[in-house]
């Protein structure tokens, strides 16, 4: 049946604009306890992922990879294991990405027979592969087209329906502003905004007043911004300088999973700075990933993907070439425990009696660094992962 755009926004709750500050906000009829987003990053928001930055607090939603609708529907092994969950990671979102709209109208039906909270549409993935279909960036450059598929994916559920979107396909192509206009008008709950585009990929400065000029352009759905929010500064400066609804982290939360816990602290009391985690608590949470990884994925198969992920907790020991190079040939358990063991003994010689690192050793905090103008962020040196993505 379809819903009409009345009734449809009857089920919206008006967002006012926040002014850098951490609210409970509204999903369509879905209550979050925040206005943090975990942002889908390929390859990495898996689901021990998201069940460690959940424990460690903070979040509102978590997202998902993003997973083709296509295969969704032909139940391949694969999609099924991107969409793994568990009662602990909730509320969660599906990411879908396609260009056909009834896979992508049937995918949705599937996610929310399985208990899925939302169901977020990808328009804002670069990689070429993802284009070429028709779907990811390449939904930003045909309005009427998009807006066609998105209203039959809303009509058919009854859980929320959001997009994820840059500011354009280009510069001279910068379409965030309509599409999410068009969006609101068929029912849409919510539009998250990179401010990049997609000729950018992840490089450049993110634009605030872009992202902004989307928030301007609609009139009852939260617009949520995201890029290169790596400090609870920089999400606070992101709130207070375009209007959004919230803020959705990626690669800032896989470099620091304290973020959302950090922000929320910084949001309510702005002048006191969050404490950073002891090396000992690094070493715990990290050590938690682990066991999950291997939990939901097998030792063999864990151990091989926490190569990757060991030496982005490692960014934060100080002195961490020699665990770097151990861990990239992890293999098992019990090895973790090896390295880990040798590591911390010749870590030794870099700290104090209380096993954190001596003044000289110290790196200075992260903070936010923002240009004059108030519309732009400059980028944090927090590297794009390695994975998926780049050979897509």
């Amino acid at each position: 049946m379809k819903i009409c755009r009345a009734a449809r926004l009857v089920q919206l709750l008006s967002i006012p604009i926040f002014r850098g500050k951490l609210h409970e906000m509204r999903l369509g009829p879905l209550t979050l306890e925040s206005n943090l987003f975990l942002s889908p990053l390929a390859g990495y928001t898996n689901l021990p992922f998201r069940l460690v930055v959940r424990e460690i607090g903070g979040v509102g939603l978590c997202t998902t990879d993003l997973v083709n609708a296509r295969s969704l529907l032909e139940k391949r092994d694969k999609a099924f294991k991107l969409i793994e969950t568990r009662p602990a990671d909730s509320p969660l979102a599906v990411q879908l990405f396609g260009s056909v709209p009834e896979e992508m109208r049937d995918a949705a039906l599937f996610v929310e027979s399985l208990g899925v909270q939302s169901v977020d549409i990808n328009m804002g993935c670069p990689v070429r592969k993802v284009c070429q279909v028709g779907g990811g960036s390449a939904m930003m450059t045909e309005l009427d087209k998009t807006t066609e598929l998105v209203r039959g994916m809303v009509n058919a559920v009854r859980i929320p329906v959001t997009a994820k979107m840059r500011l354009g396909w280009d510069e001279a192509n910068l379409t965030a502003p309509d599409l999410a206009r068009a969006l609101e008008d068929v029912g849409v709950a919510a539009v998250f905004v990179h401010g990049r585009t997609r000729e950018q990929g992840f490089d450049g400065a993110v634009n605030l007043s872009g992202i902004r000029k989307v928030v301007e352009a609609v009139t009852s759905i939260p617009i949520i911004g995201n890029g290169d929010v790596v400090t609870p500064q920089a999400a606070k400066e992101m709130l207070a300088q375009t209007g959004c609804a919230g803020v959705s982290i990626g690669r800032g939360a896989f470099y620091n999973p304290w973020i959302f816990q950090h922000t929320r602290e910084h949001l309510q009391k702005p002048a006191d700075a969050p404490p950073e985690p002891l090396f000992t608590e690094r070493v715990r949470v990290m050590s938690r990933h682990l066991d999950l990884m291997v939990e939901i994925f097998g030792e063999e198969l864990g151990c091989r993907m926490f190569r990757k992920v060991a030496p982005w907790y490692a960014k934060r020991f100080g002195p961490c070439h020699e665990f770097n190079k151990q861990i990239v040939r992890l293999e098992s358990r019990t090895q973790f425990e090896e390295i880990l063991h040798n590591y911390i003994r010749w870590r030794a010689q870099f700290v104090d009696g209380t096993g954190e690192l001596l003044a000289r050793f110290r790196q200075p905090p992260m903070v936010a660094s923002f240009m004059q103008q108030p519309a732009v962020i400059h980028r944090q040196h927090i590297p794009v992962p390695k994975g998926p993505v780049e050979i897509w």
